[in-house]
């Protein structure tokens, strides 16, 4: 149900969301494509690492790749590589929509 709000939420930004049950499916769908521009994920996730062990992993491999990332937990900047966005939940969709559009760009 999450998966497909957000997945209704890029869509409303214009961009065309390429969705992953988990972190390793995004990973390999990173692995094959090229016109990824950004990273949209909550913290929570299931698979072998969580949303924030995926941004480390796309920031380390593909560097310019934008980074969002959602939580209904707290997170510290600390814990967030340079340069991702972090939104509490609940957040507005519009916000959410204006990042992306802004991190597409």
């Amino acid at each position: 149900m999450l998966l497909l709000m957000a997945n209704d939420i890029v869509q409303d930004a214009g961009l065309h969301p390429l969705l992953a049950g988990n972190a390793d499916e995004a990973i390999r769908i990173l692995e094959t494509r090229q016109d990824v521009c950004v990273v949209f994920t909550d913290v929570r996730m299931p698979g072998s690492m969580d949303g924030l062990g995926l941004v480390e992993a796309v920031r380390e491999r593909w560097p310019p790749i934008q980074l969002l990332v959602v939580s209904a937990h707290l997170v510290k900047g600390s814990e967030l590589p340079d340069g991702a966005r972090f939104f509490h939940k609940p957040y507005p969709s519009e916000a959410i929509i204006s990042t992306l559009r802004e991190l597409a760009a």
